[in-house]
């Protein structure tokens, strides 16, 4: 085993790219240029790029990129925005902070992303929209969900902040696929679209955690509508016209992304699929050590996805009491997410009471994230996996 094991590894990376990453400031610092400007519209058109869509607008955080493409979309208060109460809270706060109501749906106990055969229940004449959340780096069963969407006529938001280069291979039909379309053309096709492509919008975060991952905080919203990033685009910068920025079209926010992170997360993009290969290999390698130790659940990956692992989440008994052996003995780990959002005391004015989401509520109690990253060694990983089977040997 190294000295010390890493959780995240961002200094291991941080090492690797150094000398890009300074050479790249050092430029920034020189012309004196620090908000939005060129680093950010290279960095949304490569972004575009890599995901295969038309539009990308950068904004200052994956919380603002769910909050911009709410406001986008026109939801408002008393409309209500179906999602899972099993993933950080800026997926249900920022429809709550537009007045709006989150409806929860509980989650599907292999993959933890929303449960697909329980949505349609959900949805009411004041339903406006879904959020799915591609949780830990597994897409939804989006084709099921866009499905449902076009059959109320709802609008999707994909929340990707945890599953930038994750993919789904689909089995869709033109009509069954696209809202709005009015195909008759029921002939399947098969395409793998990746994560943040597939609904009307898409969001990202670069927080530093994140697979690509910047120095601070960052997000982006991708789209094929035109007419939607550019209600974004007005939205993120005070409404301001591109022609005068002292010419407010709209009210918007102040929610602009910094040149120098634009920069940072230019460089890592290059780097990117190649270190998704990597991570995938590492969750790979814990799977086929860890699958036959009993108390420990390995993550479930469909054959038509292609997980991008940005955590390696087992479910554990006595989690806990796991947690609490590893941290004595150097292994770091993490618990995503301890208490589900139907129970946090700041949705408590939403009447949701224990027990109405189980499988969210037992997730929460079993769910454990131990390091993965792609310079994480395989002599780290077995003295990783060798101390859980000593805590379950007991």
């Amino acid at each position: 085993m190294s000295n010390k094991i890493e959780f995240s590894g961002l200094k291991k990376q941080y090492n690797l790219i150094k000398n890009e990453i300074e050479t790249v400031i050092k430029k920034i610092l020189d012309r004196g240029e620090f908000v939005g400007g060129k680093e950010v519209e290279d960095f949304e058109k490569e972004m575009a790029e890599f995901c295969g869509i038309k539009y990308a607008v950068g904004v200052n955080s994956g919380t603002d990129a769910l909050f911009l493409s709410l406001r986008a979309l026109g939801i408002k208060a008393g409309d209500e925005v179906i999602t899972t109460p099993f993933t950080f809270i800026a997926t249900a706060e920022v429809i709550a902070n537009l007045g709006a109501r989150p409806v929860f749906v509980d989650i599907d106990p292999e993959t933890f992303n929303i449960d697909c055969s329980k949505t349609e229940k959900a949805i009411t004449k004041k339903t406006k929209a879904i959020i799915p959340v591609h949780l830990f780096g597994q897409m939804a069963e989006m084709d099921k969900i866009m499905q449902i969407a076009k059959k109320y006529k709802l609008y999707v938001i994909e929340d990707a902040a945890q599953a930038i280069g994750a993919k789904y291979n689909f089995q869709f039909s033109i009509s069954n696929f696209q809202r709005n379309s009015k195909s008759k053309n029921s002939k399947p096709e098969t395409k793998w679209r990746m994560a943040g492509t597939v609904g009307d919008l898409g969001c990202f975060s670069f927080f530093p955690s994140k697979n690509l991952g910047g120095y601070g905080d960052g997000g982006m919203v991708v789209t094929n509508n035109k007419e939607l990033a550019n209600k974004v685009r007005l939205l993120r910068n005070h409404g301001s016209s591109p022609k005068d920025k002292y010419l407010n079209l709209i009210l918007g926010t102040n929610s602009r992304l910094d040149a120098i992170q634009a920069a940072v997360l230019r460089i890592k993009l290059r780097h990117l699929s190649q270190w998704i290969k990597k991570r995938r290999a590492v969750a790979k390698y814990y799977s086929y050590k860890l699958k036959e130790i009993r108390g420990v659940k390995i993550p479930g990956t469909a054959k038509d996805k292609n997980h991008s692992f940005n955590y390696y989440i087992i479910r554990a008994k006595n989690r806990n009491g796991l947690k609490k052996f590893l941290i004595k003995r150097g292994v770091p780990t993490a618990i995503y997410y301890p208490v589900p959002l139907h129970l946090q005391p700041a949705f408590r004015y939403l009447g949701y009471k224990k027990d109405d989401f189980p499988e969210a509520e037992k997730a929460a109690k079993e769910v454990l994230s131990l390091s993965v990253y792609p310079e994480l060694s395989k002599e780290d990983q077995n003295y990783i996996v060798k101390k859980i089977k000593e805590f379950y040997g007991k």
